[in-house]
């Protein structure tokens, strides 16, 4: 261990206080507090991997201040030492303040090292638990935005598509209801919803004729390389199955399943009207992009065909200040989404 675990111990009484003390100075870097008061302003300007808090002291009890501390310092270890065996106060500690143990008045020394140990042993597994997922985030935002370049790069159509997709699709995300999870999932799931395209040929990605219908068919088919590209990675499942029916009709006439109405999850419907509608005011070799407003007319004559009515409502809302922000971030040159959020 390369530095000295911090523990803040706590009690009104001189003589229990020297003996914890006593007992854990030699292993860790101790700070005494007389009361709960004393500790609260102590924990101000000073953060504590572990503390102890004796039960019965005056003004506020230990549950009481070790709750306080769960609320202001989650990750911080909370151990609460009672002579009491009350099941209420137990009870009470271990749902009101969350604390990792209590210890049984009179303890040993032994006894004592070996909870705190066993705390701190938990609150260091805790910790790189936490530095391991922040670690395997960051390289896995890394690969996905590699993805999305070597995209960008194949297809000049595609270029800032996918981010601007994502974008419109947490404009409406903003509207709804959804967990954060699930607002990350449709985040992810707009700036991936090409990436089939990847296995599409080029000279059909970039023909400056109008595409045949053969020609059509195998752009079609990018919806199921972007399965298979992603089906087997185990943190994108949920962003998959949103990619893979994201070109489903609410009326059941799209592709390649026939889902209709709200058969089709809704991360799929929500990325169905943003990718829609960017793919519109996108020029094309062949053709040129038409105007915002001409756009979202031909969005809300899809709607209850192709695309979610209530959807097509919302989208209609968040448009103009979604375009406004736009115009901002391509002036500026700044991406839209800072960072990609898994979770």
């Amino acid at each position: 261990m390369d530095h000295k675990y911090k523990i803040l111990i706590v009690d009104d009484e001189e003589d229990n206080l020297a003996l914890l003390y006593r007992t854990l100075r030699t292993k860790y870097d101790i700070t005494k507090a007389n009361s709960a008061i004393e500790a609260l302003e102590i924990l101000k300007t000073q953060y504590f991997d572990c503390i102890l808090s004796d039960h019965k002291m005056p003004i506020m009890d230990g549950v009481e201040f070790l709750k306080r501390v769960n609320d202001a310092y989650p990750k911080t270890m909370r151990l609460l030492v009672t002579a009491y065996s009350d099941v209420k106060i137990l009870i009470d500690a271990i749902n009101y303040a969350k604390i990792y143990r209590y210890i049984k008045k009179p303890y040993s020394p032994d006894e004592l090292l070996l909870i705190v140990e066993s705390a701190l042993e938990t609150y260091q597994l805790k910790i790189d638990n936490e530095n391991l997922i922040s670690d395997l985030k960051d390289l896995f935002s890394g690969t996905i935005k590699a993805i999305i370049e070597a995209l960008d790069a194949k297809d000049s159509f595609t270029s800032g598509r996918s981010k601007r997709v994502a974008f419109y699709a947490v404009k409406i995300v903003d509207k709804l209801a959804l967990s954060p999870s699930e607002v990350s999932q449709i985040e992810l799931a707009g700036l991936l919803h090409d990436i089939g395209m990847i296995g599409v040929a080029e000279e059909i990605l970039n023909k400056t004729q109008q595409l045949t219908q053969d020609e059509y068919d195998k752009i079609k088919m990018h919806v199921h390389y972007s399965v298979k590209i992603l089906e087997d990675i185990k943190q994108l499942q949920e962003i998959t199955e949103i990619i893979k029916y994201h070109h489903e009709y609410y009326n059941g006439c799209g592709y390649p399943y026939g889902l209709k109405g709200e058969e089709i999850p809704i991360g799929s419907r929500i990325i169905a009207i943003a990718d829609a509608y960017d793919a519109m005011i996108s020029h094309r070799a062949y053709r040129e992009g038409l105007d915002p407003q001409a756009a979202l007319e031909k969005i809300k004559e899809g709607a209850g065909g192709q695309f979610d009515p209530n959807l097509v409502q919302i989208f209609e809302q968040v448009l103009p200040e979604a375009l406004k922000e736009i115009e901002e971030y391509e002036k500026q040159e700044q991406p839209l989404t800072e960072e990609i959020n898994i979770q």
